[in-house]
């Protein structure tokens, strides 16, 4: 056994005299200390992004709901005033293939607007609906510029109006009608 370690010993390479070679951790610890200050820097901006974006989504989501809500109501409210036991009709041809019919009930103050086969407005403009009081108009809300049929619930009470119009008006409408009317109905009595 003796001879085989000496005979191995000549085969191994021995260190050069100095001093001993020490690793440097101290190099390696100042290389991890930053990169855990990049991986925690990466991790807050990538938490503060998803939060945002959590906030912007629940927003987005209320907004759908009150959306929605809205358009329960006031299909709610189509619906009553077609249904209304008093309600009166008057149908119209409003050219170009369109026809209009007004739903009126004198107890609930309240009138509805149908129209079937309506061209759309010119891009920038809108359809404006008006109640006709005696010679003035009153505004009484705007039509859906996508929708070439519709049921409209028209703003404000029926009042006594005499007649309802429809107009072109600039898009979010007007104060006062800026265009001659496109049809003039009388309302139903």
């Amino acid at each position: 056994m003796r001879e085989q370690v000496l005979r191995r010993v000549t085969t191994v390479r021995q260190q050069p005299p100095g001093p001993p070679a020490t690793p440097r951790p101290a190099r390696t610890a100042v290389r991890a200390h930053r990169l855990s200050r990049w991986a925690l820097a990466a991790c807050l901006a990538a938490a503060a992004a998803l939060g945002g974006t959590a906030v912007w989504q629940y927003e987005r989501a209320e907004d759908a709901r009150e959306q929605a809500r809205r358009a329960e109501q006031g299909t709610e409210e189509i619906a009553a005033v077609l249904a209304a036991p008093d309600a009166t009709t008057r149908a119209a041809s409003l050219g170009d293939g369109a026809t209009g019919t007004v739903v009126v009930s004198r107890d609930r103050d309240r009138a509805v607007f149908v129209v079937s086969g309506m061209a759309r407005p010119p891009g920038g403009k809108v359809y404006q609906l008006w109640f006709d009081d005696g010679g003035t108009m009153r505004s009484a809300g705007l039509m859906d510029p996508g929708r070439t049929d519709q049921a409209v619930l028209m703003k404000g009470a029926f009042d006594g109006a005499s007649a309802m119009g429809i107009t072109v008006e600039p898009e979010g409408g007007s104060r006062r009608p800026t265009s001659d009317p496109l049809a003039l109905m009388e309302l139903p009595t």
